[in-house]
């Protein structure tokens, strides 16, 4: 995000000069400019200028080669000697740049860098070093670290550099005691990526005296005529426009001739562009930074006499490669916009940069550059979005380009850039600049001006509204009805449409004017519905049940797939793939939730939390290859209900489900306590919990002999769950062996996932009836029955209340035994019974009855009731 030093704003609008900066962010929120962080330096003194007097070079054992000096720094800091005398300060110092004669940053003992690193006289390398000449990268000034700052290469005149004296404040003279303001840009408002932007939001938030640089600028640019020659020819061929856009619709080149590559950034130049995070590197390089920084329009420069015109703008072809200044090969995609030139009269055949992102290592700048070509351009945002995604090479100017540039400000820049380096390192400026314009005329915006009112409650006069829209760059016609034509200004390619300027209008007026209105509860049907008053439900029964809710992103791949004991190449057809995935290796939406929960159980497990017990709540997606596949519907139109339909037959179905998965101990009272493993029962209660909350009357189901069980779980410890009806909404269990290695899950790791829309479909919510509560005593019994293995408990439930009819208050199955003189195939099921009439005191022959016709209903299953 830009940073942003007060001095230099102070030349594009009258800031106070009694202005902090923590003014500075509160002036510049209010028109949404937001404050990242005031940087304040942590360095402190004593920090001050030295002058080598001689550095020694001393090799080592171990190859190196360090420098044994003798610094001076002032009088008030140089060291004593047994006559007392003041002498230079003896420092060790390995930089290859060290040399006698140079002036130096020095760090005394006392002094406190970056990193709280505090500096001490120390013993090193046979030598009591008493102090440390330093670099950028340990000040905090920069990322620079090949050698310690020489302040004969900061471009300091002459008459500055003499005027430097050993001693001197080095805090001060390289301005580490100045904050710095780091602000925050949305994506929408890339000119304030730039002084010049930032100004003009100072002026709209506060009044101050705005003055655009450009307006000079331009003046001071030569006018060509329409027949004029210019300085090179340039032809833009883009055959492969993205969305029909051009990827370069202006293009602005223009010499400078002698110039004298051996100049050095002036101390000015190379100050502002550290404050602003950029490392000094040749003049013509930082001019052109500078001019972005500045304008907010990127340049490059180009070595003239190494290209070959015309200048050819084109999209890369298939097989093409370019290495770039930072050495690095890139294969180019057909979408890439690149510059080329010409050799051989070949046109276009030589890459000599990436379009917007960066350049190529042919054509640049070096020490022996006598003539320089400059490139101001305007390149379609898309493009370089893409290509420096594509690429994984954001750059500076890529963050500008892919946010619109003005496409207007292309000669001042360039303008600015040769006045610069003519001032600075000699030479000429051509007065035949080459100008490739197609920009289009941007469509005049037809404005409502009570629209400001209607979408923003603030009740401004036209004249009001018209004054915010021309401070902000606006040319207005019309307005006497109430209506304006407004032309947005060319740096402010965001605003296309009448409710950017409502939101224009209210951000200069200032949010904190819109009047606060609270809506009015609406009659008639609010709060939940019903499908959301059991997703709570389903939540809170399983909070209560001791599971951590969690969530999960919902994407998936073969690695996941495989983990699961999946067959990656049976689930690709029925899962969602996405076109632009977030990462490469998961490319589809999940088709249950088991599979992406399990990840985050296996991350608390690799960070050494051995019980988990976590459920989520969310969606799966189900593909259908059948499917149609989905319309493109035209825009600004609304869609007929076939449409709609058609849209609706195309998309993937998208169910709720709830999952959870169990690890580690269940139970652990203490290491004199109980502990207890989990296993399938703790999977299986939170179901009954489930379906006993939401009424649902769910059911488990285990396979029959022969029948495969899925192979995610353990062939005998799983049930399928099903509706009374015997439709299938979900499973339960342990995880198969398989499963727990592959995921690093203990054993016995249980789970259960239910798919929750076809429960709330599948299940009758009626109204309760409440009945009324029975004044008389209950009477309980207890009923053994022995059954076949294949009879179910709830079988035999239902038989015990349709034979006891309503004098049955509950039925609840205690012990399940099988083994033993029961015989092989059988098993004995107990329930504790409560009988208790409505309407009088039950007697034993009452009692009697009723035990009979229990056991005759259940002897109807074979149930035989044991003695």
């Amino acid at each position: 995000m830009p940073f942003i030093d007060i001095d230099w704003l102070r030349e594009h609008v009258a800031v106070p000069q009694d202005e902090s900066y923590e003014q500075l962010a509160k002036d510049l929120v209010r028109v949404g400019l937001e404050e990242e962080e005031i940087h304040k330096s942590s360095v402190t003194g004593p920090i001050v200028v030295g002058y080598v007097v001689d550095a020694t070079p001393e090799p080592q054992k171990n190859g190196k080669v360090i420098n044994w000096c003798h610094v001076d720094v002032g009088d008030a800091y140089n060291e004593t000697d047994e006559n007392g005398n003041k002498v230079p300060r003896g420092i060790v110092c390995g930089a290859p740049n060290m040399r006698a004669g140079e002036k130096v940053v020095v760090t005394l003992p006392g002094a406190v860098l970056p990193g709280d690193f505090q500096i001490q006289p120390r013993k090193t390398y046979g030598h009591i070093s008493n102090g440390m000449c330093a670099s950028e990268r340990e000040l905090g000034l920069g990322s620079d670290h090949n050698g310690i700052i020489l302040l004969s290469e900061r471009g300091y005149t002459q008459e500055e550099y003499d005027a430097i004296k050993p001693g001197d404040d080095a805090i001060k003279l390289l301005h580490m005691d100045e904050p710095l303001l780091e602000i925050n840009i949305t994506p929408d408002r890339g000119y304030a990526f730039s002084y010049r932007g930032v100004a003009r939001e100072f002026h709209n938030s506060t009044g101050a005296q705005f003055t655009d640089p450009v307006d000079a600028l331009n003046a001071a640019a030569p006018v060509l005529a329409a027949d004029s020659p210019t300085d090179v020819d340039v032809i833009v061929n883009d055959t492969n426009p993205i969305h029909g856009v051009p990827g370069c619709d202006r293009y602005y080149a223009r010499i400078v001739r002698g110039f004298d590559s051996t100049a050095k950034s002036p101390s000015w130049l190379q100050h502002r562009l550290l404050r602003a995070g950029m490392r000094p590197i040749s003049l013509a390089v930082d001019v052109t930074n500078y001019v972005m920084l500045d304008l907010g329009q990127p340049m490059h420069a180009y070595d003239l006499d190494k290209l070959c015109p015309p200048i050819v703008v084109r999209r890369a072809e298939e097989g093409e490669k370019l290495t770039t200044l930072d050495g690095k090969t890139h294969e180019l995609s057909t979408e890439d916009l690149l510059i080329t030139d010409s050799p051989d009269g070949k046109q276009g055949s030589r890459i000599i940069g990436l379009a917007g992102v960066m350049g190529g290592l042919y054509g640049e700048v070096t020490s022996e550059t006598k003539n320089i070509l400059l490139e101001s351009a305007h390149f379609d945002p898309v493009t370089i979005a893409r290509s420096a995604r594509r690429h994984k090479t954001p750059s500076e100017a890529s963050r500008r380009f892919e946010r619109g540039v003005d496409t207007e400000l292309q000669p001042a820049a360039s303008q600015m850039a040769a006045q610069l380096l003519t001032q600075v390192a000699g030479g000429e400026a051509s007065n035949t600049p080459t100008d490739y314009n197609t920009v289009p005329h941007r469509q005049t915006i037809r404005f409502k001006t009570s629209e400001v009112e209607r979408l923003t409650g603030l009740d401004l006069s036209i004249d009001r509204i018209s004054e915010i829209l021309t401070d902000i760059g606006c040319r207005l016609g019309g307005g006497g009805n109430g209506e304006l034509t407004v032309a947005a200004p060319s740096w402010r390619p965001d605003l296309t449409e009448p409710c950017d300027l409502v939101e224009e209008v209210a951000r200069i007026e200032g949010y904190d004017t819109i009047p606060t209105t609270v809506p009015p509860v609406p009659a008639g049907n609010v709060g939940l519905t019903a499908d959301q008053q059991r997703k709570r439900m389903v939540a809170d029964t399983l909070a209560e049940y001791g599971l951590v809710e969690t969530l999960t992103y919902p994407f998936v791949g073969d690695a996941d797939f495989k983990a699961f004991a999946f067959d990656p190449a049976t689930e690709k057809p029925y899962s969602v793939e996405i076109a632009n995935p977030l990462a490469g290796d998961r490319p589809f939406l999940r088709r249950n939730i088991l599979i992406t929960l399990a990840l985050t159980v296996q991350r608390n497990i690799r960070r050494g939390i051995d019980n988990v017990s976590l459920y989520e709540l969310g969606h799966v997606f189900l593909a259908d290859p059948n499917a149609p596949a989905v319309p493109a519907l035209p825009g600004g139109v609304k869609p007929t209900d076939e449409q709609l339909a058609a849209l609706d037959a195309g998309l993937p179905q998208q169910p709720l489900h709830v999952a959870g998965i169990f690890t580690g101990l269940a139970q652990d009272d203490g290491w004199l306590g109980d502990k207890r493993p989990v296993d399938w029962s703790d999977a299986v209660e939170a179901v009954r919990r489930i379906s006993d909350r939401l009424g649902a009357g769910l059911r488990l189901v285990q396979p029959a002999v022969g029948v495969a069980v899925p192979e995610q779980w353990h062939p005998g410890r799983y049930a399928a769950v099903q509706l009374a009806d015997g439709t299938m909404v979900g499973r339960v269990g342990e995880f198969h062996p398989r499963v727990n290695e592959a995921l690093g899950f203990p054993q016995h790791s249980a789970a259960f996932e239910l798919d929750l829309s076809d429960i709330f479909a599948g299940v009758a919510y009626a109204p309760l009836q409440a009945k009324p509560v029975s004044t008389f005593p209950p009477v309980k019994q207890d009923f053994a029955f022995t059954v076949d293995d294949a009879v179910s408990s709830d079988q035999v439930e239902a038989a015990i209340r349709a034979a006891a009819g309503d004098d049955l208050e509950d039925v609840r199955l205690f012990d399940v035994f099988n083994g033993g003189q029961l015989g092989e195939g059988k098993k004995s099921l107990a329930y504790a019974v409560t009988f208790r009439s409505p309407t009088k005191t039950l007697s034993s022959d009452d009692s009697d009855a009723l035990r009979a016709a229990i056991v005759d209903e259940c002897a109807k299953l074979g149930a035989q009731l044991r003695a």
